[in-house]
């Protein structure tokens, strides 16, 4: 699949406030800085589609994209460490949750992690809890430029380890780079071929 056409379309705090629910949609969501506005940027080939900041916990909104006219791309507000007040980082997590949970057009969630760390216990507990609320998702290790072939492997094996502790499988997951592209024939042809399998109707 390729993208022709990406535009932004809402931000929201209220899942009630999103777009109506009547096109197919992807979300984006990790630890705060790992990445995914680079990456959505890098799968749109626009480079200021989303807004991309070094300070963690920048995006603080619900942040809709139209693609194509066909379906929603979706940047979450990262989880995990930000400087932010805790009553504000509970209300993300509160309506992270709220939309995770009852936004029935979420045909796929995808968890970014940067590939340069070990398993991070947070991120284990979320897809965790995924798996629990029979949430459909999928991993993508960002950042993978930044290793070399022999480290980016032996951290994937070091993942693989942690998730077949909880999980029978692992779950589909993709490498990524938004400097060298890496990962972006793979993720759109999986979201393609999701779009194209689904019998849900809107």
């Amino acid at each position: 699949m390729e993208i022709n056409d990406a535009c932004f379309l809402i931000s929201s705090t209220d899942v009630k406030k999103c777009p109506k629910p009547d096109k197919p949609e992807f979300a984006f969501i990790g630890r705060s800085n790992v990445g995914k506005s680079s990456l959505i940027n890098m799968l749109t080939r626009k480079k200021s589609l989303a807004k991309i900041s070094g300070k963690p916990g920048k995006t603080r909104l619900i942040n809709h994209f139209l693609v194509n006219n066909e379906w929603y791309l979706v940047d979450l507000p990262g989880y995990g460490y930000a400087k932010i007040a805790l009553n504000e980082r509970l209300k993300w997590e509160r309506f992270i949750r709220e939309y995770i949970l009852k936004r029935r057009n979420l045909y796929n969630l995808f968890v970014l992690i940067d590939s340069r760390h070990e398993p991070q216990k947070n991120d284990l507990n979320f897809m965790e809890w995924l798996g629990i609320n029979q949430i459909p998702f999928s991993i993508v290790f960002t950042k993978s430029d930044k290793l070399k072939p022999e480290e980016l492997d032996q951290n994937l094996k070091l993942y693989e380890q942690q998730m077949l502790i909880r999980w029978e499988t692992m779950p589909v997951y993709f490498i990524s780079s938004s400097i060298t592209g890496a990962g972006r024939t793979e993720i759109l042809d999986y979201i393609g071929n999701i779009n194209s399998e689904s019998q849900v109707k809107f």
